[in-house]
């Protein structure tokens, strides 16, 4: 999320989120609910994470759907 600089920009402006809270928060169900109702909301940022994991996309929006 935070490798791509544009992109981990959108998400703390979005979010109002620092790094060190994203980073604090990364275990809490909250936290990655809104990591991915981020990416699932900008469909480029979830296929670039996807594919970083190697990762089908659908498996994202699946993991999102079981935390909400």
């Amino acid at each position: 999320m935070l490798t791509d600089g544009e992109r981990a920009d959108r998400f703390l402006a979005l979010t109002g989120l620092t790094p060190d809270t994203l980073r604090a928060g990364l275990g809490e169900p909250a936290m990655l609910a809104a990591v991915l109702d981020f990416l699932a909301n900008h469909e480029a940022d979830l296929v670039a994470a996807a594919d970083a994991l190697e990762v089908d996309p659908a498996i994202l929006i699946a993991a999102r759907e079981n935390l909400s």
